[in-house]
């Protein structure tokens, strides 16, 4: 006889937004203990890589790293060191030092504002992780221009999301579904009814009071969804509105894509690459697609006369 399936949901609010983890297993203790330490995790992780705690890895080298190299945790520095191999990979256009210019489009605590042409050249020569030096024998990271700002906040949920689910699996957890904010998600094994869990991207609707339009389902088995949009923060001015999402490379709110959904074994990866492909264009997306193997996306593009474009890869759309 099978043992008898119990389901436990756990949540807790933590790095600006609310992670929830059901759980599916035979041992309800044991599934809610395993819940509650993976999110106990994620509260640690925001504690060593919020920008906004002043006592966070990330504030001290902030403050520090344009004076003297900084010493981090091996686990803040290879967390670092991954976000400059996705600058590398993404050609700039995911890019954890565009901190000074969401601080100068206002975005940085408030809801933007136009910036002076001056105040955005000064953001600009202050971007860029070629400003970056990282010593892998030290565990050091010195900035090589003052003003140069770490920004975690594209990758650093993704990378809690990951760190949880490693922890329900050490703790024999074979059935989960997490989630940060449901922009980024992990599926961990199956449901215990089905072949896969389902995840549904949606555009918000245009209306308020309308429904949100559904894009794709994505079937996901030990992988991670994350999705990433303009929506949120914004602001217009004559006639054209400008989002929080900053192309790191001009320096100006993206006005590439509109969302992009990205799933791939990893949500480090998923969270990074979503943000990237919002800037990216058509052709970005092609050549992320082809550098790598498996990944599944869909990217929402403004399309002529104020339509909308698709364009996906390894996901069935639902009709338009």
């Amino acid at each position: 006889m099978a043992p008898l399936m119990t389901t436990v949901a756990v949540a807790r609010h933590a790095m600006a937004t609310r992670f929830e983890i059901v759980l599916h297993g035979g041992d309800p203790a044991a599934l809610r203990a395993a819940g509650e330490e993976a999110l106990d995790e994620i509260e640690r992780l925001e504690a060593r890589l919020s920008l906004y705690r002043p006592t966070s890895e990330i504030a001290h080298v902030n403050a520090r790293a344009a004076v003297a190299p900084v010493r981090v945790s091996p686990e803040v520095f290879g967390l670092v060191e991954r976000a400059q191999r996705l600058w590398s990979e993404t050609e700039g256009a995911f890019d954890i030092t565009v901190g000074p210019l969401m601080r100068c489009w206002g975005f940085m605590g408030g809801n933007g504002r136009m910036p002076e042409p001056a105040a955005l050249a000064e953001a600009r020569s202050r971007v860029g992780m070629h400003w970056v030096e990282l010593d892998s024998q030290r565990f050091t990271i010195r900035f090589h221009r003052d003003g140069v700002m770490l920004d975690l906040g594209a990758i650093g949920k993704g990378y809690a999301i990951d760190v949880a689910a490693g922890i329900l699996r050490e703790a024999g957890v074979q059935s989960a579904f997490l989630h940060g904010g449901t922009s980024t998600i992990y599926a961990l094994g199956k449901p215990p009814d089905r072949e896969a869990w389902k995840a549904a991207v949606e555009r918000p609707p245009v209306d308020p009071a309308g429904e949100p339009e559904l894009l794709a389902v994505v079937p996901l088995c030990d992988e991670a969804l994350s999705v990433s949009a303009v929506w949120g923060k914004a602001f217009q001015t004559a006639n054209k509105t400008f989002g929080h999402v900053i192309d790191p490379r001009t320096g100006e709110p993206t006005q590439a894509a509109m969302l992009a959904a990205v799933a791939l074994p990893d949500a480090t990866d998923t969270d990074a690459l979503s943000t990237a492909l919002l800037t990216a264009g058509p052709g970005g997306v092609e050549a992320m697609t082809r550098s790598r193997p498996g990944m599944r996306s869909v990217v929402l593009f403004p399309g002529a006369e104020g339509g909308l474009r698709r364009i996906a890869h390894g996901l069935s759309l639902a009709p338009a």
